[in-house]
């Protein structure tokens, strides 16, 4: 794994991927998984931003099979129809790459269906996409869900109390919470699968500190740390170099199920794929579980 990078990935010549997030890691990924031949659906909110990701893509790699289909993350009636379009479009699915998020919001926003946003985009949204896309990826070549965390799930805990932060927002602790129940939820995944024997491998993945779209367009960019993230660029990884680990984690022999990977430097900053260090409330079971309930009772969403 050491210095592992784009040259390493396998030819994914026949294999099909769903990318969320149009911009930033979401591109970079979807940008390398076609270049190594695959099937690559990017899908977003916004289909002026995804016409523009694809004839990026095919300027880079002018043979490149890519599209673009809108799915708005935070609306379920949208996630929905997404998947309704998916399933009936085809018959299988290789991968499916949880990326697409939110990052603090000054003020506390919901999404369609009334979740506080970052929480109902980061990890409803793609609870809810994984649910719906659940049927063709038991059909795919060893199927992965590889979902996006961050290290500032280490800083997370899950307020059952108040999970979508109506008594009390505040912008990181709410982005740390919904990262961490992106990395549960992916343990969990892991879990049922064995258990269910549906034969897919459900993975996790963080881009360290990198200069994403995310980083630099958070409402706060006034804040202290929006000034730093704009003053001291120099600190933050290139953007291609923090989607390493996701296409590690999407595409290597090495990545192992129930796996969680992020770059090797720096206390998992920056530097090259590795693997990371779970926070510890990451892997209580027992939370996992409540966790998955409460996700599926707030999305509707039937994982069979």
């Amino acid at each position: 794994m050491a210095r592992w990078s784009t040259s390493d990935m396998p030819s994914l010549k026949g294999r099909s991927a769903v990318v969320t997030g149009t911009g930033g890691l979401g591109y970079e990924t979807a940008l390398a998984l076609a270049r190594s031949g695959g099937e690559v659906i990017v899908a977003g909110r916004d289909p002026e931003k995804g016409a523009d990701a694809v004839a990026r893509i095919r300027r880079e790699e002018p043979f490149a099979d890519v599209t673009f289909k809108q799915v708005d993350l935070a609306d379920l009636k949208s996630v929905a129809h997404f998947g309704e379009r998916l399933r009936a479009q085809r018959d299988s699915l290789d991968l499916l790459v949880n990326n697409a998020g939110v990052m603090t919001p000054p003020v506390r926003r919901e999404t369609a269906d009334g979740f506080e946003l970052q929480l109902g985009v980061n990890h409803l949204g793609h609870f809810a996409l994984t649910a719906q896309l659940l049927p063709i990826l038991k059909s795919g070549q060893d199927a992965r869900v590889v979902s996006v965390s961050s290290v500032a799930a280490r800083r997370g805990t899950i307020d059952f109390d108040d999970l979508n932060a109506v008594k009390d927002y505040r912008p990181m602790p709410a982005y740390a919470q919904s990262k961490l129940a992106c990395l549960m939820f992916a343990f969990e995944l892991q879990r049922r699968s064995e258990t269910g024997g549906w034969g897919i491998s459900s993975l996790a993945a963080h881009p360290g500190v990198s200069r994403t779209d995310l980083l630099l367009n958070a409402p706060a960019r006034w804040s202290a740390a929006g000034l730093a993230r704009r003053m001291l660029w120099f600190l933050f990884q290139p953007v291609p170099q923090g989607a390493l680990p996701t296409l590690f984690a999407a595409t290597s022999p090495e990545a192992r199920p129930g796996g969680y990977y992020g770059p090797d430097r720096l206390g998992e900053t920056r530097g090259f794929p590795a693997a990371a260090a779970p926070p510890p409330q990451a892997l209580y079971k027992e939370a996992a579980l409540r966790l998955w309930r409460y996700s599926a009772a707030l999305t509707d969403a039937r994982f069979e």
